[in-house]
């Protein structure tokens, strides 16, 4: 018993929060574009399986750092070893979704479906990686693992999303953001369905549990749409909701053929 009494204290060790732009952020901060450096300086355009291969590596870190998490919020060892999950960090949300869709995509082999989940890491995730990247102002905490954690997985998905667009395995083009979409609909619509089981089964009476901030039974919290929640039909809710990321998934897109198409200019130059 003492034994993993150590081992949860050493799970759960303290440092003082990180601020955002302090040290600790920017450190990782750093680190994510530098890896997504060495990703494009390193790839070899006849290594057509490399980002394939790299994609799942980093799925399957993130996902080992997401149980560590998990871990870490639902045992206490405060009166002995005690288990209580904490439903309000089930891994259903936006910035978890990369793990899942990479861990996909690095095992699908090449074709519509595996072009799908790598282009919503290229574009979705990217957006929620930079989103987080640029303002953490609530995903750090006084336990240095989660925010080592927190911080491994959304810079990863800024990584990632810039070494599928750089090395061309996700076509900088318009179409891109058409062939992710179905992948963040279908992530949408899983949200709900658990937003709905756990207000049927009644833990919403004890617990916090709000998947993808969707949830027709909790109070809006989402910036920008709480507002329209407030106002709007539900069922237009979540159609507003997607349009929505899309339209700021397809800006990272965007930003991919701008830069693209200076580089161009500057070799004919």
């Amino acid at each position: 018993m003492k034994f993993w009494q150590d081992f949860l204290r050493i799970l759960d060790f303290k440092m003082e929060k990180p601020e955002p732009y302090g040290w600790f952020h920017l450190m990782f901060f750093a680190l994510s574009i530098i890896a997504a450096i060495i990703l494009c300086l390193t790839h070899k355009k006849d290594d057509v399986d490399r980002p394939r291969k790299v994609v799942l590596i980093t799925a399957i870190t993130v996902i080992v750092l997401e149980i560590y998490k998990l871990v870490n919020y639902s045992f206490s060892y405060e009166n002995g070893i005690t288990f209580d999950f904490e439903w309000y960090a089930f891994p259903w949300q936006f910035c978890s979704t990369p793990m899942y869709v990479g861990l996909l995509a690095g095992l699908f082999k090449k074709g519509k479906v595996h072009d799908a989940l790598s282009a919503y890491l290229a574009t979705y995730a990217l957006f929620a990686g930079v989103s987080v990247m640029f303002y953490p102002t609530t995903v750090f905490i006084s336990t240095m693992g989660v925010n080592i954690q927190t911080m491994i997985c959304h810079g990863s998905m800024i990584t990632i999303g810039i070494y599928l667009l750089y090395s061309g395995y996700v076509k900088i083009e318009h179409k891109s953001i058409l062939k992710a979409l179905p992948v963040f609909s279908v992530a949408v619509l899983i949200a709900v369905i658990l937003n709905e089981l756990a207000y049927f089964t009644g833990l919403l009476e004890t617990d916090t549990f709000n998947m993808f901030f969707v949830s027709r039974h909790c109070e809006p919290s989402l910036p920008v749409y709480s507002i329209v929640q407030g106002i709007v039909p539900y069922p237009w809710c979540l159609i507003i909701y997607i349009v929505g990321f899309t339209l700021a998934a397809y800006i990272m897109l965007l930003i991919a053929m701008l830069i693209k198409k200076i580089n161009i200019k500057k070799s004919l130059a």
